[in-house]
C-alpha cells in the first residue's frame, strides 16, 4: 500500500481564475495601509455607559484613533478627572466629544439624542459611523435569594437597554443610507458559570447579548451595518475593587484561573474596541471577540 503524501498549501497549484464564477466568489481588497485601517478618523461614535469605567476608557480609545466620540450615560455628570482628560486630548487633536444623560431603556430618548449625535456629525464632516453599547449594571446575590424584580430589572437595563440602542443606532444609520459598526460589551461570564461569584441574572444577560449580536448581524449585514460583541474577562474597576476588598477570597479564586498573572484593566480592551469598530474588522460580523487573560480556556 502506497503511504499517503503531506501535501503543503504553499506547494499546491494555482487554481484557475475561472474556475469559480463571480457571482460565487467576490473578493474585496484594500489599498489601505494598515495604520489606516484602524483609524476613526472623519468618523463619529456614540458609547453609552460612557460616564465612567469601562465606558470612558473606551471614548479614550476612539478619540486616540481620531474619532469623535459621543458619551451617553444615567450619571448627571461624567467622572470629573477622566472627563477632564478626554477634553483636553479632543481639544488638542481638533476632535469634538459630547455627553448625553440618558436612560438606554427610554427609546423615544434614544431616539432622539442618537439622532442629534448622528446631525452633530455631518455638520462636523464626520458621519455617525457606529456605537458601543456599553451601559449595564452588576449585582451579587444568590439565585435562592434573588427577588425576582432585580432579576427583570437586570435584564431591562442589560439587555432591553443594549437592544434599544442597537436598533436606535441602526436606525439612524439605514435612514442615511450608511455603513456602521455596533458594539456590545458582552462578558466571559456569557459562556462560562463564574467560581466565587453568585451572578445568575447577570451572567444569563450577557448570554443573551451574545445570540442578540448573530441575530442582529444577520438581520442588517443587507445594510452595510456589523454588529459583534466584545467579552471582557475579570476587570479591575472601582466596582470589582469594592468586591474584592470586602470578600478577599473572591480574587484568589479569580487568580486560579489567570494564565497570564494578573487580571483586566480597563485599557486592555480599547485596542480590540477600535479594531471592532475600525474598517479593519469590514469582515468581521456576529462575532464575539472574547479578551479575558485565558480564564475561559483555564480549567
Amino acid at each position: 500500500m502506497t503511504p499517503p503524501t503531506a501535501i503543503s498549501d504553499v506547494d499546491q497549484e494555482p487554481v484557475p481564475s475561472d474556475t469559480f464564477s463571480q457571482s460565487s466568489v467576490t473578493t474585496v481588497s484594500s489599498s489601505l495601509p494598515t495604520p489606516q485601517l484602524l483609524s476613526l478618523s472623519g468618523k463619529t461614535i456614540a458609547i453609552t455607559g460612557g460616564g465612567r469605567g469601562l465606558g470612558i476608557t473606551l471614548a479614550l480609545a476612539v478619540l486616540e484613533a481620531g474619532g469623535h466620540v459621543a458619551c451617553l450615560d444615567l450619571l448627571p455628570s461624567p467622572s470629573p478627572v477622566e472627563w477632564a482628560q478626554l477634553s483636553k486630548l479632543a481639544k488638542a487633536s481638533n476632535l469634538s466629544i459630547s455627553y448625553h444623560r440618558c436612560d438606554i431603556t427610554d427609546e423615544g430618548a434614544m431616539r432622539q439624542i442618537l439622532s442629534g449625535i448622528a446631525d452633530e456629525g455631518d455638520r462636523r464632516n464626520a458621519p455617525f459611523a457606529g456605537t458601543i453599547a456599553c451601559a449595564g449594571i452588576q449585582q451579587k446575590t444568590p439565585a435562592l435569594e434573588y427577588p425576582v424584580a432585580d432579576f427583570e430589572r437586570m435584564l431591562r437595563v442589560n439587555v432591553t437597554g443594549t437592544f434599544v440602542t442597537c436598533k436606535q443606532s441602526a436606525r439612524v444609520l439605514v435612514e442615511r443610507k450608511l455603513p456602521g459598526s455596533i458594539m456590545m460589551v458582552a462578558s466571559m461570564s456569557g459562556q462560562i458559570a463564574n467560581r466565587g461569584l453568585t451572578c445568575t441574572a447577570y451572567n444569563t444577560s450577557k448570554a443573551a447579548l451574545h445570540q442578540m449580536c448573530r441575530s442582529l448581524a444577520q438581520e442588517w449585514g443587507q445594510y452595510g451595518i456589523r454588529v459583534n460583541t466584545l467579552s471582557p474577562g475579570y476587570i479591575r474597576t472601582a466596582m470589582t475593587d469594592a468586591l474584592l476588598q470586602a470578600e478577599p477570597d473572591v480574587e484568589t479564586t479569580w487568580m486560579q484561573g489567570a494564565m497570564l498573572g494578573r487580571l483586566g484593566v480597563p485599557d486592555d480592551f480599547k485596542a480590540s474596541a477600535v479594531f471592532l469598530l475600525s474598517e479593519g474588522s469590514s469582515f468581521v460580523t456576529g462575532t464575539d471577540l472574547r479578551v479575558d487573560g485565558g480564564h475561559c480556556a483555564s480549567a
